[in-house]
């Protein structure tokens, strides 16, 4: 078990993103002088002995970083849809929401 006294702030914002066996949780925190971060945490359901348990993993991303890792991701996924799997109609595993801010790159305003 993880102790994480000191180090979880209140949530601001939180979004929730099921994917088969993982859910991808991107929360918004805030620091003690009222600064903002962004974490990305990865849980996967794994089962041992006679229940279940959650492996998870966290990527802590700052301000000064979204416009990088945003272009980086990007670049990483463009690569693999237009270079790697050009075959492949990725609009099959596009979802539909109310909400659709994103066109085909992600934004950070």
């Amino acid at each position: 078990m993880e102790d994480n006294r000191g180090n979880d702030r209140d949530e601001i914002y939180s979004q929730r993103v099921k994917a088969g066996k993982r859910t991808y949780f991107f929360d918004v925190k805030a620091t003690k002088s009222n600064d903002y971060y962004l974490t990305i945490t990865e849980s996967k359901r794994r089962v041992k002995d006679d229940s279940f348990v959650y492996e998870k993993h966290k990527i802590f991303l700052y301000k000064e970083d979204f416009a990088k890792f945003v272009e980086a991701l990007n670049q990483a996924v463009d690569h693999v849809k237009h270079d790697l799997m050009s075959d492949v109609d990725f609009s099959q595993f596009e979802v539909e929401t109310s909400e659709s801010r994103f066109d085909d790159e992600l934004k950070w305003e």
